[in-house]
């Protein structure tokens, strides 16, 4: 733990950083615009793509504005008698449920001339009764808003209008509001509601319009409308949007009760209907695909009645504009370019299917309680992961993470952060795999220099991932040294020029080195023609005796398998004696100032290279020491003998080992069940009995130096009897 005490510490820090990103101490605009991008994305992924029936759009497209003559009603605005003949085709005609306009209508139509006429009865033209008489019976038909006017009234219409936020002379009338204050008590509004201006229709058209809605979107700050306010406060009241007044037109003109939760309103209840909104209040447009989502009619078909009545009847119709010059373009997450009246289709589907997705005013809490969980476990984890398992693990964390998110949103409709977590992820791990490459990189790059001229790739990689586990300072572990020595080496070096002399020394000590490796072993050193090995150290290894035990059993394996192709250089044979112990030894750095080594010393070192110099006394290719046999099991083992070596006075049994448990053939077997009777025989001073079984083992393989060591001892032991005391060991006087 205390090695990775910085990367924890930093790691908490971005932790920190993120947790007050959503307090809003530290608000990081980057997160909030991948926040907003997220969100497009999952609804592009989620939208279903079909096209809702409920709702048509009569669209005042290039179609509709051609002149009269190519089937057209001329540019817009169309003159407001056209206007009142479309309500009676709409509601007379189609049977249409519902009328919205996603236009304002702010200013009087002089188009008939009546006000050229009014004027003139004012002034030139005051004092002529007939004229007074004429305009008062023809007003009525030449006042297209009042002929409008009419056609609107006891019709199910809604009438557009728009805020500002410009403290502009208000211009128009405003309907009546949605909500009054009593409705809130005493929880504050948001200040993203408030509105300064307006404009709105003439009160003449107002009036007799069942309803009003206004058409301000919310433009998040990248300009994209995502949302729509469900109400904006104008002097104390409350307004709704055209999407929610077609609506609540359609449900009887219920009430709209805001539901609160922890102070904040949660949602609208509207008739059975429940509407969630933000914090802002305003609530998501739920789109459901591309531009085209509902059916489109032009205007004029719909006037010249070229539409079959079954395509309007009882549908909720939505005037609008796609023509180009007064084409309500929006950006939306779906598409750059994209009709506003279309938005407002969406929010009426989204409705009355109840499809709005939900962001709860309390959102802050579920995602700091992401950040946290999500947070602190990589904080924890990602030091303790190599390379590869640190991109898996970050891999998987966001396929989880963004796989949840997705689901909530398409099957909850709940839109939970998800830019703030996967930021944050993806921040830890740049960190982590930062500090890897350049603090504990160079540690690694340290280890590997230290110690890969003593250890094996695979241990150097082992070492490297762990750097700070492993120092060349001394210090005392149960270990297993190995020392080899070249019989003979001596008259094979006179026999060889200098450079076949070399050729012969790697020809063999590389690949009896990649056998040590092999076996995880740590080469020492090399002292002319003899190699000094161990295992346990750097890496600490259980088996450390097992793995010298294998490795000089194939290191003569590989020695016999390289006779051929020496014979064919005209090379001498080359034999090895290897010799191995187990017991406490000083490992380190050892040496001087000027010159370091790091090496294995003690008295568990010594016998190993004394049990390799003995190899050759008793013809045996490998010798390990007692502790070195009892340290290792699934291998065959013959004891040679016991002996005291130079220098000390306790003497030690030693072992040859013969193979693998299972491998060594019975013959082999029966044959070191009769040298141990021999054996026994021997320390017992029974000469007689030893001489005749060691004859005996002679004669089954002539020539073994093991068997003839014996023999002479006997010879010279009925010559000079050891005495009574004697415990069978054999004393040498040389190393």
């Amino acid at each position: 733990m205390k090695k990775h005490l910085l990367r924890t510490g930093v790691g908490v820090m971005v932790l920190l950083l993120f947790a007050g990103h959503v307090l809003e101490y530290t608000r990081m605009p980057l997160i909030d615009s991948l926040e907003a991008l997220a969100y497009d994305i999952r609804l592009r992924l989620t939208m279903p793509g079909t096209i809702d029936h409920k709702v048509v759009i009569l669209d005042i497209d290039e179609k509709s504005l051609q002149e009269k003559e190519l089937g057209g009603e001329g540019r817009w605005p169309w003159s407001r008698d056209r206007l009142a003949l479309l309500m009676d085709k709409l509601f007379d005609k189609y049977e249409v449920a519902v009328v919205g306009f996603d236009v304002v209508f702010a200013e009087r139509d002089e188009s008939s001339g009546v006000r050229v006429l009014e004027r003139l009865a004012e002034r030139e033209l005051k004092s002529v009764p007939a004229f007074q008489s004429a305009l008062r019976e023809l007003k009525p038909q030449l006042d297209f808003d009042d002929l409008f006017a009419r056609k609107l009234k006891g019709r199910n219409v809604v009438m557009g209008y728009l805020f500002s936020d410009n403290a502009v002379p208000p211009k128009g009338l405003l309907p009546a509001p949605a909500m009054g204050m009593a409705e809130l008590g005493d929880h504050a509004l948001p200040a993203a509601i408030r509105r300064i201006g307006y404009t709105g229709n003439l009160p003449v058209l107002q009036e007799m319009a069942v309803s009003g809605g206004h058409f301000n979107p919310t433009n998040d700050p990248d300009g994209i409308m995502r949302r729509v306010p469900m109400v904006l406060e104008y002097q104390g009241a409350f307004y709704e949007p055209l999407s929610l007044a077609m609506v609540r037109l359609i449900l009887g003109s219920p009430p709209i009760r805001p539901a609160f939760v922890n102070n904040l309103v949660e949602e609208f209840q509207v008739g059975p209907f429940k509407i969630p909104v933000d914090r802002d209040w305003s609530a998501l447009v739920p789109y459901r695909g591309k531009h085209g989502s509902f059916k489109y009619y032009s205007l004029v078909d719909v006037i010249n009645e070229r539409i079959d009545v079954a395509e309007l009847k009882g549908k909720i119709a939505l005037i609008g504009t796609t023509a180009p010059g007064i084409f309500d373009l929006r950006a939306t997450p779906v598409e750059g370019v994209y009709p506003g009246v279309e938005v407002h289709a969406n929010l009426i589907a989204g409705i009355l299917d109840e499809s709005i997705k939900h962001q709860p005013a309390d959102i802050a809490g579920m995602e700091l309680l992401l950040i946290l969980a999500l947070g602190l476990v990589l904080v924890l984890l990602q030091p303790r992961l190599g390379f590869v398992a640190g991109i898996i693990t970050v891999v998987l964390v966001l396929v989880v993470v963004m796989a949840a998110n997705l689901a909530v949103f398409h099957y909850y409709s709940l839109v939970v952060p998800l830019a703030s977590g996967v930021t944050m992820i993806l921040a830890l791990f740049t960190f982590n795999m930062a500090y890897g490459f350049f603090v504990e990189g160079a540690g690694r790059r340290k280890v590997a220099a230290r110690f890969g001229q003593y250890v094996p790739p695979e241990v150097a990689a082992q070492m490297a991932e762990a750097p700070d586990d492993y120092n060349m300072e001394g210090e005392s572990r149960e270990m297993t040294a190995l020392f080899t020595d070249v019989r003979g080496f001596t008259s094979i070096s006179e026999g060889l020029d200098p450079k076949a002399l070399s050729l012969l020394m790697n020809e063999f000590l590389t690949p009896l080195t990649e056998v040590i490796y092999k076996h995880r072993g740590t080469i020492d050193k090399y002292m002319g023609d003899c190699i000094m090995a161990f295992w346990g150290a750097p890496v600490r290894n259980p088996e450390h005796a097992r793995h010298g035990v294998l490795a000089a059993l194939e290191m003569q394996q590989k020695l016999k398998s390289l006779q051929p192709e020496f014979r064919a250089k005209n090379w001498p044979e080359v034999r090895i004696g290897v010799g191995l112990n187990t017991g406490r030894m000083s490992v380190g750095n050892m040496g001087s100032r000027i010159r370091l080594a790091y090496t294995v010393m003690g008295d568990a070192v010594n016998l190993a290279s004394r049990l390799e110099g003995i190899t050759k006394e008793y013809g045996a290719d490998i010798i390990v020491g007692e502790d070195t046999r009892a340290a290792v099991t699934g291998i065959v083992f013959m004891e040679l003998d016991r002996v005291r070596v130079k220098g000390k006075e306790v003497a030690v049994a030693m072992f040859e080992p013969v193979g693998l448990e299972g491998d060594v053939p019975q013959a082999v077997l029966d044959e070191i069940d009769a040298f141990q009777r021999a054996a026994a025989a021997y320390r017992i001073q029974d000469w007689d009995e030893a001489e005749a079984r060691f004859r005996k083992l002679e004669q089954g393989a002539p020539g073994r130096k093991l068997y003839q060591v014996f023999l002479k001892r006997i010879a010279d032991f009925r010559a000079d009897p050891p005495g009574a005391d004697w415990d069978g060991a054999y004393t040498f006087e040389t190393k």
